[in-house]
């Protein structure tokens, strides 16, 4: 076959999705990546770009639809870069989840641990407790659009909460009514960057204005019609940054109404949530995903347990319960006083925690001869360096529990454990971002033991 090239018409059925949701079809060997096409489906498609290793298409005409495919729902999808699925049903973006993260286990990791299930949602809408909503350059408020930072303008985002949703409509007219210009990150000129919302449990909802000064106009008016907007409002506050590049948040606060925090519980246990806090954005599902975690850690009450990267403490709070002694580690210093403060709140004193860099904290450990039964990490999406690892390795726990938000790094990783002697034993996904491509883990790994005066080489897991 003649090598492929822009422009041209091809007819092919959809054999699965890439790792961001696209179909994936082969044309003699050659694959093409095709936004919103459906595993199953023939097609006609139209190459669209043509690349070193794999080519771009579009669909042209689906010649036998999926029973899958439903209608988007959202008047925004394919514009706003948020969700990734909404052409699907549910089920099947779990299928097109669960089969990435196997794929990363297995091809990038190496490992045949098999993805046991992927827990999903209950409620795949309306589930996030954080909202970030960027403000493009004429006053739009919405969401960047693909791989780019054009906002898309929303008004109603189906992830958020109504509160999220009319808190940042109100932001809007209130630019709009008192001329308050917005940001231009190409030029470093304007005023209102983001509008950041965070809401609780009982709907409680805390607005934050991010500027590119240390103040805004007609704050009164401000405040009244966030509060008119969102009748549950607790506090809003005014969030300095004046820096360029696209970091959201500044390292000055200041509160013009209410309160500068919230507190939310999860599995029990209460947290304050101010607005640089981490916490995960699915409350729901993130008790899912503890769950998972603490019955792969199998604590009884007796063993040490440390947390790597803890952020506000989530995790390691929740391993308090079960284990005689924890310990968190983070390198944000005010996640840690979060962290000892929830640890407070919560009347949990086996818990300690420390702030510094992950692979520094566990190296200290290591070297002070702690030797824990259980080492938790919950790291950004780059997953571990090969520091952490060898500290981990050093350390020689029984069972590492890893929770990771990228299947890629986690399948890297997997494969650097293995090395040292600790092998994937059990692997569960949990969908903690429905409607977008974004997909948990919980991956239990368990140390090797070897035999070498037997004849046969025979591995023990130690689980």
């Amino acid at each position: 076959m003649e090598p492929l090239k822009k422009g041209q018409l091809h007819t092919a059925t959809v054999e699965g999705y890439t790792s961001d949701g696209q179909g994936i079809v082969r044309l003699d060997g050659a694959v093409v990546f095709v936004p919103q096409a459906i595993r199953g489906e023939t097609i006609d498609l139209r190459i669209t770009k043509v690349m070193k290793t794999c080519a771009a298409g579009e669909i042209v005409k689906i010649r036998t639809p999926s029973p899958n495919r439903v209608k988007p729902d959202c008047p925004h999808y394919g514009l706003c870069g948020g969700c990734a699925f909404r052409h699907l049903t549910y089920q099947e973006e779990l299928y097109a989840k669960r089969q990435r993260v196997q794929d990363a286990l297995t091809r990038i990791g190496g490992s045949a641990v098999q993805v046991e299930e992927i827990l999903g949602a209950k409620n795949p809408d309306g589930y996030r407790n954080k909202c970030q909503y960027p403000v493009g350059p004429g006053g739009e408020i919405g969401f960047y659009q693909a791989r780019s930072h054009k906002v898309i303008p929303v008004t109603r985002c189906l992830l958020q909460p109504d509160a999220c949703n009319e808190t940042a409509k109100a932001v809007g007219t209130w630019m709009r009514r008192y001329k308050v210009p917005a940001y231009d990150e190409a030029t470093g000129h304007g005023l209102v960057r983001h509008v950041y919302v965070r809401v609780n449990r009982q709907g409680q909802s805390l607005c934050c204005i991010v500027v590119n000064g240390q103040k805004v106009p007609r704050e009164p008016e401000l405040t009244a019609m966030v509060r008119a907007a969102a009748p549950k409002t607790a506090g809003v506050l005014l969030n300095v940054n004046t820096k360029k590049g696209n970091v959201v948040l500044g390292d000055r606060y200041r509160t013009i109404w209410g309160a500068d925090h919230l507190t939310d519980t999860l599995r029990g246990l209460t947290f304050k949530l101010s607005p640089p806090s981490f916490y995960q954005v699915n409350r729901d599902q993130a008790e899912v995903l503890y769950g998972k975690a603490l019955e792969y850690a199998a604590l009884t009450d007796t063993e040490t347990a440390v947390d790597l990267y803890c952020g506000t403490g989530t995790i390691t709070l929740c391993l308090a319960g079960q284990a005689k002694r924890v310990i968190g580690a983070e390198i944000v210093p005010a996640a840690i006083r979060d962290a000892r403060e929830n640890a407070a709140r919560n009347g949990i004193e086996n818990a300690e925690f420390f702030c510094g860099d992950a692979a520094d904290t566990a190296a200290m450990l290591a070297s002070e001869g702690l030797r824990p039964e259980v080492i938790t990490v919950d790291p950004p999406r780059k997953g571990l360096t090969p520091a952490v690892i060898g500290s981990i390795v050093e350390m020689g726990p029984e069972r590492v529990v890893y929770v990771s938000c990228d299947p890629a790094t986690l399948g890297r990783d997997v494969k650097q454990f293995e090395a040292a002697g600790w092998q994937a034993v059990r692997a569960t996904a949990v969908d903690m971002f429905p409607g977008t491509a974004h997909v948990e883990t919980v991956c239990l790994l368990s140390k090797l033991v070897f035999c070498p005066n037997l004849k046969r080489s025979i591995i023990l897991r130690l689980i």
